[in-house]
């Protein structure tokens, strides 16, 4: 089983989760993104800079991805396509997505891009709360003690 992170938004708090993690348990983890990104020194902490251009880390997340890998993303489509997969998808506020949730997350995220494509102004995501970064934190030690 390997971790995969769509490393673009992903806040920095949750990578220094992730790294900890990965650490821990020495469970092979995969950046990508379409910039530089630091990572920690390490044999299983993996950084892969993709072109740049729309859902390029997305597509090489879901032909790298293999059924049981574990992604953490807060995009709903690239969700959904590992979901479909055979992956475990983990929001970095900690929400799992999973068969059961996939289409009614796919379908209100649809439904607030048209709301927004109309001029409604919707607002943005609020900031990572301590509420969040435990959720992340325990739906991953979670994923981590089934896969070891």
């Amino acid at each position: 089983m390997k971790i995969w992170v769509d490393a673009d938004a992903c806040p920095v708090v949750i990578k220094e989760i992730i790294f900890r993690a990965a650490e821990r348990t020495q469970i092979e983890t995969t950046l990508l993104a379409n910039h530089y990104l630091k990572t920690p020194p390490s044999k299983v902490i993996n950084f892969v800079q993709v072109n740049s251009g729309f859902d390029v880390a997305d597509d090489e997340i879901v032909k790298r991805a293999n059924a049981g890998d574990l992604v953490v993303t807060a995009d709903i489509p690239l969700a959904a396509e590992v979901v479909e997969k055979g992956c475990i998808a983990l929001d970095p506020r900690g929400e799992l997505y999973t068969t059961s949730n996939i289409k009614q997350r796919l379908n209100i995220r649809d439904f607030m891009d048209t709301m927004r494509s109309s001029g409604v102004q919707t607002g943005g995501a609020s900031p990572i709360s301590q509420s969040d970064r435990q959720a992340f934190a325990n739906n991953l030690d979670k994923w981590l003690a089934k896969n070891k």
